[in-house]
This record gives C-alpha cells, sequence and structure tokens, in this order.
C-alpha cells in the first residue's frame, strides 16, 4: 500500500514541477554564465524556445516518479521492517536511516545487471518492439515503437542520463536536435558511447540518493512526531496540509546534503564521448575538477531550483501518499480507529 500510494503522489507532483526541474538541469550544465538566475534562465528557455520548452520531458518525467516513488516507499516499508523491535514494533532512528539509505541506492541501481539483456533490444532500429529497463526516460511519446513493456521495477541512473541529455538540447526545431526523442537518444548513446554510456553518473547517483531518502525518511517522521504528535503505526491520519507540512521541511535537507552528488551527477550524465575524450573521469576527478576551475559554490550550483522543487514536490508526495494510505488502514485494517 505504500508502493500505491507513493505512486500516485508521483503523478501529481511530476504534473505540477517539472519546470523548475528542467531548469534546474540547463543552470547545472550552464559553465559559460549565459543564465543569471532562475528567473532568468526560465524566460530565456520560454523566449528562444518557446514555453512548451520548459515541458521537455514530462511524459517520462512523470512515469519515473510514478515508479520511483512506488520502489523507494515499498522497500523502505520492507527495509523498516526487518528494524523494527519484535516487541513494540518501534524503529529507531538508526533504523530509519539505514533503511532510507537502502531505498535509495535500491532506487539507484536496481535491475541494472537483471535486465541488461533486454537493453541490447534498443540498438536494434528494425526491431518491431522496444522493451523499456523501466519507465525513468525512456518510455516518452516520441520514438519510432509500438509497444513497451514495464518491467514494475525502478532505475534512477541509466534512463537519467537520456533525460538531462534531452534537457541540455537547445531549441525546439525537430530536424536541427541532436536527439529526436527518448528512444532515439538512448539509441544514440549507445552507438556512440556504448552501452555504458547510459550508466554515466551511477556513483554520485547511487551516493545521491541514498544520503537523500535517508535523510528525508528520518526528517518526515521527526516532523510528524514533533509538530503534529503523529507516531507510524499509532493509527491517527493527518490532514493533508499537515502532511504536506512535514513533506515541505523535509524535503528542504536532502538537496542540502547531496548538492555536489546532484552536480556530478549531471555534468557526467551530459558529456559525450568515452576515454580520453570526455572532461571527468569519474566522481572524484569531476568534484576536485570542478572545485579547481570554478570555485566550490559551483558543487551547489542548482541548488536553489532544486529547493524550490524538491521541497514542493515531497510536500505534494506526502499529502497524497499518507491520505491514500491512511484510507487504506481506516477501511480496511482491523486494529485502525473507525
Amino acid at each position: 500500500m505504500k508502493a500505491i500510494s507513493g505512486s500516485i503522489g508521483g503523478v501529481v507532483e511530476a504534473s505540477c514541477l517539472q519546470p523548475i526541474d528542467v531548469i534546474k538541469t540547463r543552470l547545472q550544465l550552464d559553465r559559460s554564465g549565459v543564465y543569471k538566475g532562475i528567473i532568468h534562465c526560465g524566460t530565456t528557455v520560454a523566449r528562444t524556445e518557446g514555453v512548451r520548452a520548459l515541458w521537455k520531458g514530462l511524459t517520462p518525467f512523470a512515469t519515473h516518479l510514478t515508479l520511483k516513488y512506488a520502489l523507494r516507499m515499498g522497500s523502505n516499508a520492507v527495509f523498516q521492517s526487518a528494524f523494527k523491535d519484535s516487541e513494540t514494533g518501534a524503529i529507531s532512528n538508526r533504523g530509519r536511516l539505514v533503511s532510507g539509505f537502502g531505498a535509495g541506492v535500491l532506487e539507484a541501481l536496481v535491475i541494472v545487471t537483471p535486465f541488461e539483456a533486454k537493453f541490447t533490444i534498443l540498438v536494434l532500429p528494425s526491431s518491431p518492439f522496444i522493451i523499456a529497463l523501466d519507465t525513468n526516460y525512456i518510455c516518452g511519446s516520441q520514438g519510432n515503437y509500438t509497444s513497451f513493456i514495464l518491467n514494475g521495477l525502478n532505475n534512477d541512473c541509466y534512463l537519467q542520463v537520456v533525460k538531462i541529455r534531452l534537457q541540455q538540447q537547445k531549441g525546439l526545431s525537430h530536424e536541427l536536435l541532436k536527439y529526436k526523442g527518448p528512444i532515439h537518444c538512448a539509441r544514440m548513446i549507445i552507438r556512440e558511447e556504448g552501452i555504458f554510456g547510459l550508466w554515466a553518473g551511477a556513483a554520485p547517483t547511487v551516493m545521491r540518493n541514498g544520503t537523500n531518502q535517508a535523510v528525508m525518511f528520518t526528517a518526515k517522521n521527526a516532523f510528524d512526531v514533533l509538530l503534529w504528535k503523529k507516531h507510524e503505526g499509532d493509527g491517527k491520519i493527518l490532514q493533508p496540509w499537515q502532511s504536506m507540512v512535514s513533506g515541505f521541511l523535509a524535503g528542504t535537507a536532502g538537496p542540502i546534503c547531496t548538492g555536489p552528488f546532484d552536480v556530478v551527477k549531471t555534468r557526467l550524465m551530459a558529456q559525450s564521448g568515452s576515454g580520453t575524450g570526455v572532461k571527468y573521469k569519474g566522481m572524484i576527478h569531476a568534484i576536485r575538477t570542478i572545485f579547481a576551475e570554478e570555485g566550490l559554490p559551483a558543487l551547489w550550483k542548482g541548488l536553489l531550483p532544486r529547493l524550490m522543487r524538491i521541497p514542493p514536490g515531497q510536500a505534494i508526495m506526502w499529502g497524497v501518499a499518507d491520505q491514500v494510505s491512511g484510507f487504506y488502514e481506516k477501511r480496511y485494517l482491523q486494529n485502525a480507529p473507525l
């Protein structure tokens, strides 16, 4: 039920906050200072490329959040059950941190190996169908395919590469764009850089997601207890606005802690080529290079748009998820208050 409630919240969140994600990506990739800030970036994109450019990647982004939250919420619930006290059912903050980190890592890397064989289908232009490893950023409204299969699991790494490559393209003229859509982008990356080009930025993605979820789940529970006297499993259902306040506050800590990982992830995923032809050789090398060339603040580029997107997104997601799971507990669980 946690997985279902999270996926519903993900659909609502994606529909509201996609422009902020586009702006964040453009700012993180802006090395020459073209954009002067969030407002300037947004207005420049809208003026030069059209307003709809701010919603680039919406369909795959919505699908991505739906599956990501389903996996995140579901796996976190499973991990937490392993840390609960057998007698009281309580879980320590250490258990919450470890469970959240595990959910984040699973979110970042699950199905990389088990479904690698399916990925080879993407390089066959004559293939009558495309099997999408998951729907992070491949399953979009563009691309020549007759059907796709959802694996039901989520990976927040290799298909983020496709999203970032699409978002960094400037302009809307289909003929002038290198990547014509999610499927075409994935095929081009594999053809030019090899299949591992889709896993660029895997290490910072794992660190970002693991740290972010560890902080977020722990903080959400802490704010529920502190502000509303709500303890997990006590049967109390928060009002939507209460869940949104707790979710918003919990969503502020993660971006601050994981800013450098997010910047490095974006840089690694955005660069084309392999071997000696790339600027950044890996996570540590990227951090050192960015720090040396652009200074320490550059490692937190895009923080403000992340804070504009993630906390409101978490507020929306938790506002929906808590209501869905609360309704289920009240309606179907025997020990829930009527």
